[in-house]
């Protein structure tokens, strides 16, 4: 899939969730890509935030930023 739909979903569900006006929204956004993102999607999105995250929104940042770290300590 496009980076740029890729980025364009992840802004669009950050929106959702920061609507909700929870101090967790970031988290609620990563758990959602974990939940419902192919695996594919969720590694293509995790590079274009290693690569700079052009385009991402605050909240799409930090949640993506939370995705990886965990798939990061998963790794190890």
């Amino acid at each position: 899939m496009p980076t740029d739909k890729l980025v364009r979903m992840a802004n669009q569900i950050a929106q959702f969730f920061a609507t909700q006006k929870t101090a967790h929204a970031a988290a609620d956004v990563a758990d959602h890509l974990k939940k419902f993102w192919d695996p594919r999607m969720r590694d293509e999105i995790c590079a274009h935030l290693a690569g700079g995250g052009a385009g991402l929104s605050p909240v799409a940042r930090e949640a993506v930023a939370l995705l990886a770290a965990e798939r990061h300590a998963l790794s190890q």
